[in-house]
């Protein structure tokens, strides 16, 4: 998928009102699955996820504001963000007063609209620009939400491609956010690009795609899937990644996994400008995988932080302010991360005591065909230099400074002449 064609999917997903449960998720997922062979997974309400409980499902009809003349000020079809998520039913009159406890907005900014949820409290309300809240004239209102809180299921889409060893390689996107382009259509729209790419080329490593809503989702997975939890190495949440701001990777909770040396190697490797950040316990799914009971090695990759742009979580986050050739970039950038992943590996030399004669195996300046001739004679040495059993091909070319790619060649030679192993 190019740039081009994400944002065409982020065009179609982005008017579906989303929340945590409910019929905008499964639309949602119906949509991805056109792209990939994604599994629908349905977990009835009430069902356990770790220290959590699966909630009721959500799903709203009309939702509207009519003013003390009968006019409708607010209304649902104009904005999925008008209505609170997880908002319980009311057809009820009342003073300007009373609707003012239920209303939402930002005074700084007067013309959003924000975005705001009641999941874990039941509660009612309505989002409008400040402007039109400060502008309501006293009376008396009429507000309907004609919405549905009762028992169904929690709705999440898993795509898993196997790979030649029991290994994994996790990558997770929310699916939760209605009508927020950034957060979190970017990074359905990216994970979707990806999983078609590594589809049309082999792999070592299993892959597995999560659709999940935030939070909650990555919980009920975890609580369904230990033994599948065990097997990733690695992995990255998806967020935020269609925005004008750098490419930013935040690091596992270790700081030091395989993942990390990777992103940042990819990184630095291909992009002048980038971030890195270690990680702290605020975000996305990232804090559930990596917590104590599973560790989990999944950092995160963004544009614009969680909370730290100001059209976050508001209307200003629509298809103008994300554009296809970031979110090009972004997915050449966690596929390249997979790639070097799925080759990096442990190795050992075979002749540790001093330095193998390569001349009489006629692999020392003898190797044309393969890249650069220098580079790929200087990664062989490197290799053979740091091949105590503990190291992998990404510490090689992070450590010698020559591109990951020579590296692999310069491996696989010296393997094909038993100079190195794999461990």
């Amino acid at each position: 998928m190019t740039g081009s064609e994400m944002m065409a999917l982020i065009e179609e997903l982005y008017p579906i009102l989303r929340s945590v449960t409910g019929e905008g998720v499964r639309e949602t997922l119906a949509i991805l699955a056109r792209f990939n062979p994604i599994e629908i997974h349905e977990v009835p309400s009430g069902s356990p996820a770790l220290d959590w409980t699966v909630p009721r499902e959500w799903n709203v009809g009309e939702a509207w504001i009519r003013d003390p003349e009968g006019w409708s000020i607010v209304d649902l079809k104009d904005s999925n963000l008008h209505v609170v998520g997880y908002s319980v039913p009311i057809r009820k009159k009342m003073s300007l007063g009373e609707l003012e406890t239920h209303l939402h907005s930002i005074p700084e900014r007067p013309d959003w609209i924000p975005w705001r949820n009641t999941l874990y409290e039941e509660n009612w309300g309505f989002c409008l620009p400040h402007s039109q809240r400060e502008a309501l004239p006293e009376g008396e209102y009429e507000v309907c939400i004609d919405s549905r809180l009762e028992d169904g299921h929690l709705t999440y889409g898993e795509l898993f491609l196997p790979g030649e060893i029991d290994q994994e390689f996790l990558i997770s996107v929310h699916v939760c956010h209605p009508s927020l382009a950034n957060d979190n259509l970017t990074g359905m729209a990216v994970s979707t690009a990806v999983a078609r790419r590594i589809t049309e080329s082999g792999h070592r490593l299993g892959v597995r795609f999560l659709f999940v809503p935030g939070t909650i989702g990555s919980l009920t997975w975890l609580e369904r899937n230990p033994d599948a939890a065990s097997r990733v190495i690695g992995g990255l949440t998806l967020t935020c990644l269609g925005d004008a701001s750098p490419l930013t990777y935040k690091r596992t909770y270790g700081g030091e996994n395989e993942i990390d040396r990777v992103a940042s190697h990819v990184l630095g490797a291909r992009l002048e400008h980038h971030e890195e950040l270690d990680f702290y316990p605020y975000g996305y799914d990232e804090r559930q995988y990596n917590s104590p009971g599973f560790r989990m090695p999944i950092g995160s990759m963004m544009r614009g932080r969680h909370g730290q742009f100001p059209e976050y979580h508001t209307s200003a986050d629509n298809l103008s302010f994300v554009s296809g050739e970031q979110l090009e970039e972004a997915a050449n950038v966690v596929l390249e991360i997979f790639r070097t992943m799925d080759q990096n590996r442990l190795f050992k030399n075979l002749l540790p005591k001093g330095e193998p004669q390569l001349g009489r195996r006629g692999i020392y300046r003898a190797i044309g065909g393969h890249g650069d001739p220098e580079s790929r004679q200087y990664a062989m040495l490197w290799l053979l230099q740091m091949g105590d059993g503990t190291t992998t091909l990404i510490d090689v070319a992070t450590r010698s400074g020559i591109s990951f790619d020579e590296v692999v060649g310069a491996a696989n030679i010296l393997e094909e002449h038993h100079l190195i192993q794999w461990c």
